[in-house]
């Protein structure tokens, strides 16, 4: 499918299958997968419909999504060795959608044989489409992103869901994270901070905004200096728009 057809089946899907769900939820459209992980009605029909789009397109493609690996986790072991696939986030950041805020997105991402080739954050809310295609740039609402210049903090910093241990005695300033990895990553390449930690790696959270942040001459890597890519596991990964304060965030908080 041509890059901005795949955008605009996000973008429809939000309009038809999330959005008219925003702030109108009801009890019975929330539940807990496991303590403290939610879904809702709006993240299984947007999967659900994603999906028959892009099989529809191309019959026996592997197609790998948040919720659907919930249920049936062969998908997510298919993955690092399969020639086509696409990786589904219906919606990044249930929590604040649960809870009718602003900060969530759906995202997408193509891999082929293992390598991310393409990426798509749509923030509905927010109205902001953000495209990555491997050797050929990032680009907001069409138009292009360049590198973020050098950061004139002193201090460098970074935001992260849950609190790093000894984050108060590091050299480097750590914040709390929106709950959305479609929130983070832009905010990330575009510069309103330093680096960003997480201690999951779920491909559907992470290839996306791990592909814009590399066109974009950034580095997102485990603490042990992995660099991240479908099938990659650790204990922490750490992302940045310049390897050396990746260098210098990751000996801060893990060295």
């Amino acid at each position: 499918m041509h890059t901005q057809e795949v955008a605009g089946l996000l973008a429809d899907v939000a309009d038809r299958l999330i959005l008219p769900r925003f702030g109108a939820l009801g009890s019975e459209d929330i539940e807990e997968k496991k303590p403290g992980d939610l879904v809702t009605v709006a993240d299984r029909d947007a999967e659900v419909e994603i999906a028959r789009v892009l099989r529809a397109a191309e019959p026996g493609v592997l197609v790998v999504g948040e919720e659907g690996v919930f249920t049936d986790p062969s998908s997510l072991d298919a993955l690092p060795h399969a020639e086509h696939a696409w990786v589904i986030d219906p919606v990044d950041g249930t929590r604040n959608f649960a809870r009718g805020r602003a900060d969530f997105a759906v995202m997408l991402a193509e891999v082929r044989n293992g390598e991310t080739v393409r990426g798509w954050i749509w923030q509905p809310i927010h109205c902001r489409m953000y495209i990555a295609e491997r050797g050929a740039g990032v680009t907001r609402n069409d138009e292009r992103l360049a590198p973020p210049p050098p950061s004139p903090r002193e201090v460098p910093l970074g935001a992260s869901y849950l609190p790093v241990p000894g984050e108060e005695q590091a050299d480097v300033k750590l914040i709390r994270s929106w709950g959305s990895c479609g929130i983070d990553y832009p905010k990330l390449v575009e510069g309103e901070l330093d680096f960003l930690s997480y201690r999951s790696m779920f491909p559907w959270d992470h290839l996306a905004g791990a592909l814009m942040v590399t066109e974009l001459g950034g580095r997102i890597a485990t603490d042990t200096g992995v660099d991240y890519h479908s099938g990659v596991i650790g204990r922490r990964l750490l992302s940045a728009m310049d390897p050396r304060l990746w260098q210098v965030s990751r000996d801060a908080l893990f060295g």
